[in-house]
């Protein structure tokens, strides 16, 4: 069976933290650094993705390599990697002690709308076979969604380790598109769970609204001030501040012997 690349950094209640879609694991480099003191920080590269370009995996398949390699832990995922935590939390409740979700979505509800996304994420996989990881960046990182990014070398850089096969598969295999509506599903989550949001990212506070009064009163939303999609890069400080505070009122969950 294959297995995901990680870095492991700290110590203390294991925490695993899954990056989005064109980033790998060294892009929650900052959050890492400043949660590692207080907890074991295992930074998971996705299917597709950095040390795990060459591993082709759909969403239940990601989920249960994503399990494999952080075990029994608190999961944080962003965007795609929101999506595999999901997956992980419902598939295997016994491995996630607690859940953070960052820009994060229980589906498309249409079914036309996501065949038009499979579709749309059709074209962008070719569009990166055909040109390429950095003109596809140029692209992909030029999207308004992203507006807010700061031009960080270091997070460049992580990017364009990325191969296109892998960045390809990953967009025909875990796509939104790919994602079966998970709304009535999400209400069967029993553990604490944190959905957040960029303040300025009006699409997907929308959504973290709804997916955090889907999952019950064991869910709670809030959102990142001042930040976009991409609340982790934008506010990092910030995005630390929230979780850990929240993190510490779950700590009885994070005990190893919990």
């Amino acid at each position: 069976m294959a297995e995901l690349a990680v870095t492991t950094e700290g110590s203390g209640p294991p925490v695993v933290l899954v990056h989005g879609f064109t980033q790998t694991g060294r892009s929650w480099a900052r959050v890492a650094a400043a949660l590692a003191g207080e907890y074991t920080v295992i930074c998971v590269d996705a299917p597709g993705h950095g040390g795990s370009s060459t591993i082709e995996a759909d969403l239940d398949q990601a989920a249960a390599l994503l399990g494999a390699a952080g075990g029994p832990a608190t999961y944080i995922g962003y965007s795609m990697g929101a999506r595999l935590a999901l997956h992980l939390a419902l598939a295997r409740p016994d491995l996630v002690r607690a859940l953070v979700l960052l820009g994060a979505t229980g589906g498309i509800d249409d079914t036309q709308e996501r065949r038009a996304r499979r579709l749309s994420d059709e074209e962008l996989a070719r569009r990166i076979e055909r040109e390429g990881v950095e003109p596809f960046l140029d692209f992909w990182l030029s999207q308004p969604l992203f507006a807010g990014l700061p031009d960080d070398p270091t997070d460049r850089a992580a990017r364009r380790t990325n191969q296109p096969a892998g960045l390809a598969s990953s967009l025909r295999l875990t796509g939104t598109g790919t994602q079966r509506p998970l709304w009535d599903d999400v209400g069967r989550l029993t553990m604490p769970v944190l959905v957040l949001a960029g303040a300025r990212d009006e699409k997907f506070e929308a959504l973290g609204r709804r997916l955090a009064t889907c999952i019950g009163a064991n869910a709670t939303f809030d959102t990142i001030a001042g930040a976009g999609h991409a609340s982790h890069l934008e506010a990092p400080e910030l995005f630390v501040a929230r979780v850990r505070s929240w993190l510490t009122a779950q700590a009885p969950i994070h005990s190893p012997n919990a």
